[in-house]
């Protein structure tokens, strides 16, 4: 895989906090939504929180949360705070005849991670969330539900009072 599974964690749990931008999730609700395993979610949360890209809060009503706008934050940014793209500077083999000077094909594989780190500088979260030319936007991602999670627990709340006055008034009648 080009990408490390901890780039790939901590992308989700960003575009998961930015499209519900302005709230603060505990690092479970996180982890279940985006399917990733809650201690290893920890680990990325704390380098996205050192990078400043996420604020946290403890306590009651905490959590995590997006410190950047979605619209000023970079897939770039996010991707250097937990694994940043290694460029290939010297030759990997340590050929002295090769020098600092790359031979074509440590050229041309260190011409893709430059072409790659240019196209996530130039990306931001919101680029992401709303779609970029293709129709498709990460709201809609197969496996994903990462609409307002806010909302849709205040809608389990509102349907489990519902649920429980019915069954009151039944217990009343009888």
């Amino acid at each position: 895989m080009f990408f490390s599974q901890t780039t790939e964690y901590a992308l989700r749990a960003v575009v998961f906090l930015a499209i519900n931008e302005g709230s603060s999730f505990a690092r479970q609700e996180i982890a279940r939504v985006v399917k990733v395993p809650a201690p290893y979610l920890a680990k990325v949360m704390q380098s996205l929180a050192r990078a400043g890209i996420v604020s946290s809060q403890r306590g009651l009503g905490g959590g995590f949360c997006l410190a950047v706008a979605p619209g000023k934050l970079t897939v770039l940014a996010v991707v250097d705070a937990v694994d940043p793209i290694q460029r290939i500077k010297t030759c990997p083999l340590k050929l002295e005849a090769h020098g600092v000077k790359l031979c074509p094909l440590h050229k041309q594989m260190d011409e893709v991670l430059e072409s790659v780190q240019k196209c996530f500088g130039s990306t931001t979260i919101m680029q992401l969330i709303d779609g970029k030319g293709d129709g498709r936007h990460c709201r809609e991602l197969d496996g994903f539900d990462m609409g307002d999670a806010k909302s849709k627990e205040k809608d389990k709340g509102r349907d489990k009072a519902k649920v429980k006055k019915a069954k009151d008034g039944k217990r009343k009648r009888k």
